[in-house]
């Protein structure tokens, strides 16, 4: 092997094992986990129906220093229903050290779901949230409290008047950064 190809091979091993030290400066990846409970209201015309609700989900995301960018997968059952969605999120945050405030929004779409004996598909959703994120610097996780507020209009386009679902919940997510 000549000089010229180690030497590119010793840089570029050199500039894998030394990015996740620098970056992490920076650039914080994540996975996660979180369980939310709340409720949830269905609107038809003039009619409202309320019940409990809850939802599992994980996410990935990259965290940086002002903004937080995320996939999110939840499993919501509010009702007599149970949604599979998948949504991006952004969040805009204060850079504080060791509680840090946020808002975020996301959209997304319900790729399977299932409401009053109904198949539901491709409905999408929107999201908003605000929160606190604790982050203790000894240990690699990071703790969201939120609150959420979450939008799907026309669930089903084959009844008359199309009924619209709010749910909003409490969320508790834990997020593991690398």
């Amino acid at each position: 092997m000549n000089l010229k190809v180690s030497g590119t091979l010793v840089a570029i091993s050199a500039l894998f094992f030394c990015a996740p030290s620098n970056a992490a400066l920076l650039l914080d990846p994540y996975i996660g986990v979180d369980f939310g409970i709340g409720a949830a209201t269905e609107f038809i015309d003039s009619e409202r129906f309320t019940d409990n609700a809850r939802s599992f989900g994980g996410t990935i995301g990259l965290d940086v220093p002002i903004f937080r960018i995320e996939l999110e997968y939840n499993y919501m059952t509010p009702q007599d229903a149970r949604f599979h969605l998948g949504l991006i999120n952004l969040y805009a945050k204060m850079p504080t050290t060791i509680i840090q405030p946020y808002i975020g929004a996301g959209v997304g779409t319900v790729f399977n779901g299932r409401m009053h004996d109904t198949d539901i598909e491709k409905i999408t959703a929107y999201q908003a949230m605000l929160g606190l994120t604790f982050d203790l610097p000894v240990i690699p996780f990071k703790i969201d409290v939120e609150g959420r507020v979450m939008y799907m209009p026309e669930i089903y386009d084959n009844t008359t008047p199309e009924p619209d679902i709010l749910q909003y919940e409490g969320r508790l997510k834990l997020r593991y950064i690398f």
